[in-house]
């Protein structure tokens, strides 16, 4: 699902990480042991999620993938030590676009919203600042159908033996679109189990094109195989991770 239409995608699309779907991205630089202090006026990720919708906040994070950029606006992936910020159509020139590499710590000024269950900041504005941060996947499997799931929205995280489940009533591995719509080049939807439950997951064709080592990797899923991946806990009327990695248990 996605709440606009963009166009150029040679334009929107950049990948934050290396392939957008090989795995080992583990953050485990000596730049990610740094400490994280706030300047003064910011506010701590406690704090920003405590701040009511609609409220203006004022957060330091760092740039862990770009979705996309559109007409001096981009949409950000972004996480700190403390929790995760989706940033939606952020005023960014394409030259500061290009700035924005993985770890790239920025602060936001914008306006904290909420979209079908998504929180996320909007009609932002940004500074980059000196600093750099990659974030681990945390594992997240056994959060999966837990109440608490949604406290680790829209971090980087990974799932572990999982199994691919049918995706409509004739049995497909994945669709295209939600509905079976698309073609090759839209996002990818396919469903997972775990312990009895299903969850449908996304490969988020903005963020990994159909180019990219996860769209190949998911396209070639099998009802029945066991897979681990890793993406961003992204929400939509419910979890619906945006996957940037997927491979076979072993």
């Amino acid at each position: 699902m996605k709440k606009s239409v963009v166009v150029a995608l040679a334009l929107a699309l950049t990948f934050a990480f290396t392939g957008c779907g090989d795995a080992g991205a583990d953050g485990s630089s000596a730049a990610n042991q740094a400490e994280d202090v706030k300047s003064e006026g910011v506010m701590t990720y406690d704090e920003y999620v405590a701040a009511a919708l609609d409220s203006e906040v004022v957060v330091e994070t760092y740039v862990q993938a770009k979705q996309s950029w559109w007409e001096d606006k981009a949409t950000l992936y972004t996480q700190d030590k403390d929790g995760a910020y989706f940033i939606y159509d952020m005023a960014c020139s394409e030259e500061d676009y290009e700035k924005l590499t993985p770890g790239t710590k920025i602060k936001v000024t914008g306006h904290k919203s909420e979209w079908s269950g998504e929180v996320e900041i909007i009609d932002a504005t940004f500074e980059i600042l000196d600093g750099n941060y990659i974030a681990s996947a945390l594992d997240v499997t056994d959060k999966l159908g837990a109440d608490d799931l949604i406290d680790y929205q829209n971090q980087f995280v990974s799932f572990k033996g999982m199994t691919v489940e049918p995706a409509n009533e004739s049995g497909a591995a994945f669709l295209y679109n939600y509905d079976g719509s698309g073609e090759d080049g839209s996002d990818l939807y396919f469903n997972v189990s775990l312990n009895g439950n299903t969850y449908t997951f996304t490969v988020e064709s903005y963020l990994c094109d159909n180019t990219t080592d996860v769209y190949a990797a998911v396209k070639d899923l099998q009802v029945g195989d066991v897979i681990d991946m890793e993406g961003f806990l992204y929400w939509y009327n419910g979890v619906n991770p945006h996957i940037t990695s997927v491979t076979k248990a072993q």
